[in-house]
């Protein structure tokens, strides 16, 4: 079962989307801050990680770059979450070192297709 890191701080769009990918096969953890969520890339070894940008502690553009800056976690592949969807948002998402990016609200059919297209699942 394929491990899923989610980093969101808002609880009603954590308990839904962790609801979401646990019916759809995923273990999922969660952190509520980016530091928290550097901390658990790495003791967690997640499949891949949902990264939102907008984060207390640490925000999730440099959350991202430390976990690509680690060599142990530096292969994670990264989506962004963001309710921003401007060009420079998905540029500035991609230049910290995510894989990919995607607008909230979710859409779970093109959010699965993302997780599934980076895991090699598709």
């Amino acid at each position: 079962m394929p491990k899923i890191l989610l980093v969101e701080d808002n609880e009603m769009n954590r308990d839904m989307l962790s609801r979401r990918l646990t019916r759809n096969g995923f273990e999922v953890v969660i952190a509520v801050n980016g530091q928290e969520g550097v901390d658990l890339a790495g003791s967690e070894k997640p499949d891949l990680i949902l990264m939102d940008m907008s984060l207390p502690v640490l925000d999730g553009w440099e959350a991202t770059r430390r976990v690509k800056a680690d060599p142990t976690t530096r292969a994670i592949p990264v989506i962004a979450l963001t309710a921003h969807a401007m060009a420079q948002d998905r540029e500035q998402a991609l230049a910290a070192g995510c894989d990919d990016f995607d607008t909230k609200p979710v859409e779970l059919p093109r959010l699965m297709g993302k997780i599934n297209a980076l895991l090699g699942l598709s």
